[in-house]
């Protein structure tokens, strides 16, 4: 079961299946190698993530998400991570777990400023690492399955967005003031301020809906990115509208240019 789900989940995000695309078993049978026991416990837990939504007797459907899914699923995880700083201040964390973390940042300092592709690979490792160093502080199981369940949804990760970063200049200068947060909240746990690691938790992961907003004006960035096949549509028909009509305005502009010339 396990095995499927994370095929399953692999394919859905890479576009493999359209949103609204009823997940036919007996097509599903083949691809994964798997009998229909397992399989239909996988679909069950994907619907539980929220990829799938269940047509009762008629079995699941890929769900679409709207840019307003993914701006409220990203709330919702401000919420539970700055929860978890909190916790962590509050219920204090052992010395080698700040150095654990405090190793993540230094080696974040390095990468952070180079624009290399390696790095930003590396970068999406130090993140993640440090985000699960994080609720590890928390101490909390409960808070840790709750957050789960919002990260498995598209664009709702703490990394998400990175490899977009990348090639997105507008992207890097929100990659720094992600880090500058890191440290922020590295500290303000380390000095048991459980009020401010809450505020910077939430205001961190709210970075996630500016980097949304600018890879929507970068179609051609953004359908590279798992789980696109899944926005709705609108959305990305007006950033494609955007995009056209960026283009149609540089073109007017050298057009008048070179008849002044």
């Amino acid at each position: 079961m396990t095995r499927a789900l994370l095929r399953l989940r692999e394919l859905i995000l890479r576009g493999e299946f359209a949103a609204g695309e009823r997940m036919s078993e007996l097509r599903l049978v083949k691809t994964l190698g798997v009998s229909r026991t397992p399989l239909r416990l996988a679909l069950a837990a994907l619907e539980h993530e929220g990829l799938l939504r269940s047509r009762g007797s008629r079995g699941y459907v890929v769900r679409e998400f709207t840019q307003a899914d993914i701006s409220d699923a990203i709330e919702l995880r401000g919420v539970l991570e700055g929860t978890a700083a909190r916790f962590a201040a509050e219920r204090g964390a052992a010395p080698e777990a700040f150095a654990a973390q405090r190793e993540i940042c230094d080696t974040i300092e390095h990468v952070v400023h180079r624009a290399d592709y390696e790095s930003f690979e590396l970068f999406v490792d130090l993140n993640e690492r440090f985000h699960a160093g994080i609720l590890r502080m928390a101490g909390s199981p409960m808070l840790e399955r709750a957050l789960d369940g919002i990260i498995a949804l598209p664009f709702a990760s703490p990394s998400a967005f990175v490899m977009a970063q990348a090639v997105l200049p507008e992207s890097r200068d929100i990659l720094l003031l992600a880090h500058r947060h890191h440290l922020g909240l590295l500290d303000a746990i380390e000095r048991s301020q459980g009020t401010r690691a809450e505020s910077l938790g939430r205001e961190h992961a709210l970075l996630a809906r500016t980097n949304l907003e600018v890879v929507l004006d970068h179609p051609e960035v953004l359908e590279r990115m798992p789980g696109a096949s899944l926005l709705a549509r609108p959305e990305l028909e007006r950033a494609r509208d955007g995009q056209l009509e960026r283009a149609r305005d540089g073109q007017l502009e050298r057009t008048a240019q070179l008849e002044q010339v």
